[in-house]
């Protein structure tokens, strides 16, 4: 039953947790440049990482394992391609009705989202073209 549950919605609902405060940051503060570590490296440079590199990061991670998803043949992917479809409108509605979510973080987000619905759709419709027999 979990495996039809589009990954990328993740993200989403932990950026909208963000917006509502729910990680303890202060009033106006932009949490998505909360710096999460920084490492000096031997070059002489220093890394850091944000919380919006970070949340990024986990929204690739989930984006490969729902291009994996996208491989299966069966009646239960059509359901998962409609329903990375709805993730991504809900991207979309919240990016262009929502002032707080016109960041480069959720952008990005939303284009993560995007790809996967492209993905998804043409990987189903390389594997459906393998699978058709003419006789």
């Amino acid at each position: 039953m979990l495996a039809g549950i589009p990954l990328l919605i993740v993200p989403f609902i932990l950026y909208n947790l963000g917006l509502a405060g729910s990680f303890g940051q202060a009033e106006g503060a932009d949490i998505w440049a909360t710096q999460v570590f920084s490492m000096r490296m031997m070059s002489g440079g220093v890394f850091s990482l944000t919380v919006g590199n970070l949340l990024i990061v986990v929204a690739l991670l989930l984006l490969f394992v729902e291009i994996v998803k996208s491989t299966r043949t069966s009646n239960a992917s059509i359901v998962d391609h409609l329903l990375s479809t709805f993730v991504f409108v809900a991207y979309l509605v919240e990016f262009l009705l929502n002032t707080e979510a016109a960041h480069p973080v959720f952008f990005t987000l939303m284009v993560i989202a995007l790809v996967d619905v492209l993905a998804g759709f043409s990987v189903s419709l390389r594997s459906a073209g393998r699978d058709l027999n003419v006789s």
